[in-house]
């Protein structure tokens, strides 16, 4: 996975996230206030989670050696 892809996963994990916190908002039951909660933290897990893996690859492609150049043929 390219580190675009997973910024880009990321960023649907951000949505959700937003999305949930919305709900939340407006929500008068506790019971649901609370699974809302622990669906907020599962998704901040998996955005750090993305986000690592994304500044993982991102290291690796910086360090990859320079493929061919494509544009010279």
């Amino acid at each position: 996975m390219t580190s675009e892809q997973s910024l880009a996963n990321a960023e649907n994990l951000l949505a959700r996230l937003e999305s949930a916190r919305t709900q939340l908002e407006h929500t008068d039951d506790p019971e649901r206030a609370i699974a809302i909660l622990q669906e907020l933290a599962d998704l901040a897990k998996e955005v750090e989670a993305e986000l690592q893996r994304a500044k993982r690859a991102a290291e690796m492609e910086a360090a990859a050696p320079p493929g061919p150049d494509v544009s010279a043929a």
